[in-house]
């Protein structure tokens, strides 16, 4: 197969490149990026650790072909935030103890953003339900619903919410 030409927008920064046409999005930014924080968990979009927003909605990674994000902008954990200076949404997986391992945490950080991006203000059945993509071995999802809640307190007060 013969590459395909892309240009896309990854954590603000631009890229053009060549890709297989069969390479997954997932494949493309952890091998050529080398974006690790969008994790390889099962390849069959069941377990939402690859969880990217492309163009504003949660996506499975695995389940995206590199050329269908041609032209697309892509934020990844990474991209929201870091270490030094977290992002509202991961800072509140950290206090509210919704981190175990880790390994799903950036997944669930993503569909989180997209989530409270649509629903400021959501309910515990709706911070489920748009977590029901992603899978946790090791919480519970107790410690999860309440960092999505701590996440959303922490962005209404930001926007000057009462």
């Amino acid at each position: 197969m013969r590459p395909c030409m892309i240009t896309l927008t990854v954590n603000g920064r631009r890229f053009q490149t060549a890709v297989d046409p069969n390479q997954t999005l997932l494949r493309f930014l952890r091998e050529q990026l080398e974006i690790l924080d969008v994790k390889n968990g099962c390849e069959k979009g069941d377990c939402g650790a690859c969880t990217v927003i492309l163009d504003g909605k949660a996506v499975n990674s695995c389940l995206v072909l590199a050329v269908q994000a041609d032209g697309c902008e892509i934020i990844t954990n990474s991209g929201l935030g870091s270490t030094a200076n977290p992002h509202p949404i991961q800072s509140a997986f950290a206090d509210a103890g919704g981190v175990q391992c880790g390994f799903c945490t950036p997944g669930m950080v993503m569909a989180t953003k997209a989530l409270l991006d649509a629903h400021p203000h959501p309910d515990e059945d709706e911070i489920r339900e748009a977590l029901s993509g992603n899978l946790c071995r090791c919480t519970g999802y107790g410690l999860v619903v309440k960092s999505v809640q701590l996440a959303a307190e922490r962005l209404a007060e930001k926007r000057g919410e009462q």
